[in-house]
């Protein structure tokens, strides 16, 4: 009895995950899918209809290829940002013994903060101040967004950094810069790539906040979505699932690369 029982969580717990991952994946799988199909409209193409006619287009789309390669400066400098600020907030948070709980949630609500709140609260501030829409008041909005999450993974990392590591440093005489340096720094630099990456990745699909910050310096997902709402080409769907495929596919050379690094 106990063996069924035992059975029946298993296959019931396994059903709940595959549901969940089909309701997470199908639609960006589906943007893949009709990105190979020759016709004007959306839909799944069948086997004899795969085309790669609208990838071979996308050189063509100017406007496109502009908005990806300010998407891609932003999220860049973004993850840099993000990633050195979450560095300092942890080693922040490990200095503090009373209010740690206080700078962790200070550090993690930008996370809960809406969108549309936050962007329209930004956008009123720079207004306000006199500063101009650019690509830096986009990587200042992106950033509340990205460095929460950036933190939580630096954080999580530390969990390899032992105290009797530095203990035994401290006892040799070695300083507190040398001790992060030659113990810290290389035992976290797993998450440090991963909070990099995922703040990158943050940057480079965030819609809400650019919207409202970007000004002329439109990214691509805002320029994907006046594209959607004017009834463009398909263009857009190709050049949707190449960023999907290759978001994928960073994000699972990363996980590859933090396994090993916690296998040495």
């Amino acid at each position: 009895m106990m063996v069924n029982e035992g059975l029946f969580n298993r296959l019931f717990i396994w059903t709940l995950a595959i549901l969940a991952l089909l309701v997470i994946y199908a639609p960006p799988l589906y943007l893949v899918a009709i990105s190979f199909n020759a016709s004007l409209q959306p839909g799944v193409p069948g086997f004899s209809d795969l085309t790669l006619r609208w990838y071979a287009a996308l050189p063509h789309e100017t406007a496109l290829i502009k908005a990806l390669w300010q998407s891609l400066i932003i999220a860049f400098f973004t993850a840099i940002l993000a990633t050195l600020l979450s560095l300092l907030a942890a080693l922040s948070y490990f200095e503090l013994k009373r209010a740690r709980s206080v700078w962790f949630l200070a550090m993690v609500l930008p996370m809960f903060v809406p969108g549309v709140i936050q962007g329209l609260a930004l956008s009123a501030i720079f207004t306000q101040s006199g500063v101009k829409s650019s690509a830096m008041t986009v990587i200042a909005g992106h950033l509340l967004w990205a460095m929460p999450f950036a933190f939580i993974v630096i954080l999580t990392s530390f969990s390899a950094v032992k105290s009797s590591y530095l203990m035994a440093a401290d006892d040799l005489g070695a300083s507190r810069w040398r001790q992060f340096r030659d113990i810290t720094l290389p035992l976290i630099r797993p998450g440090l790539t991963s909070a990099f990456i995922f703040a990158f990745l943050l940057s480079l699909n965030e819609f809400t906040r650019a919207f409202y910050l970007s000004g002329r310096q439109n990214t691509l997902p805002v320029v994907l979505f006046g594209k959607m709402n004017s009834g463009a080409s398909p263009v857009i769907y190709a050049i949707s699932g190449a960023i999907f495929l290759l978001s994928v596919l960073i994000v699972v050379g990363v996980l590859q690369k933090v396994g090993r690094a916690r296998a040495q």
